[in-house]
């Protein structure tokens, strides 16, 4: 990140206060002792979201970033766009090596047209700075295309999935290869889907809608990083700048390769393997 460009940064993200959380409806989840970070997404306008977990991860959305009706009050729109996403810095509560579940209900409008589109991550292209990937496998229009082919930052990590499947892959503490798992199902376009990945030490498992889709033995754990969290979008989080007083990649190539498109909702992040999730929405 350029100078005077980070200094700006810092000052954007000291500069968002904590609003107070509103209260929830039914089927809302709640923060509880194992909740790391809690995004209910319900800001009507605006670029900060409130974190309702118990360490206030608030985090800060891109320009890009739309406001639609979500599947529980409100709910962010993403957009192929590299200025659709949603950062938050790395706290120290983001660490969770021996058990992780992400949790949130996708919308998706377009599979993408790479690797994959990522849901969130603590992912980068910086050495020791990867931890963990939650994401779509994307259409891969472009493989056999040689003038565009995209970055390619994901080929070996998600190799020849099928379009739609739910991916996780984590960065082992022990020396080795990153570790990557995909769903038995597939995500239906146009249509709300709660999505989960836990992982507690010894197993990963994916839930669709409420149901365990598949299972994987992985024992070991995760490694420890400073890596930020990224929602919706996955690009080289050291270009990020806050000059102008909004938070954007500075880039010379606005190619938005793994931009999710779609809405998402009540994404949240906990240190425990959870096995409670909400069941299947209607349309």
């Amino acid at each position: 990140m350029r100078r005077g460009a980070a200094a700006a940064l810092a000052a954007l993200l000291i500069g968002c206060a904590h609003a107070p959380v509103s209260g929830t409806q039914s089927g809302t989840p709640l923060p509880d002792s194992a909740t790391v970070a809690l995004w209910h997404m319900d800001e009507p306008s605006g670029t900060h979201l409130v974190d309702a977990g118990p360490f206030h991860l608030d985090a800060t959305a891109g320009r890009d970033v739309t406001r639609p009706f979500g599947r529980l009050n409100g709910g962010l729109g993403f957009q192929f766009s590299l200025d659709s996403f949603v950062y938050t810095p790395f706290a120290p509560p983001l660490e969770s090596p021996g058990a992780l579940t992400i949790e949130a209900w996708l919308y998706p409008l377009d599979f993408g047209s790479y690797e994959d589109t990522p849901i969130v991550a603590r992912w980068t292209e910086e050495a020791n700075k990867q931890s963990w990937i939650f994401s779509i496998a994307g259409s891969r229009m472009d493989v056999n295309q040689a003038v565009a082919l995209g970055p390619g930052l994901h080929r070996a990590l998600f190799p020849d999935v099928e379009a739609g499947k739910v991916l996780f892959a984590y960065q082992p503490a022990a020396a080795g290869p990153p570790r990557a798992y995909v769903s038995t199902s597939g995500l239906e376009l146009e249509r709300w889907t709660h999505v989960a990945v836990t992982f507690d030490g010894d197993v990963v498992r994916f839930y669709i809608d409420g149901e365990l889709d598949s299972q994987f033995a992985s024992p070991g754990a995760i490694r420890s990083s400073d890596a930020p969290l990224l929602i919706g979008n996955y690009f080289d989080v050291r270009l990020l700048t806050g000059f102008g007083g909004d938070l954007h990649p500075e880039t010379l190539n606005p190619t938005a390769y793994y931009a999710y498109h779609g809405r998402m909702d009540e994404l949240r992040i906990s240190n425990v393997a959870r096995r409670d999730f909400p069941t299947r929405a209607p349309r």
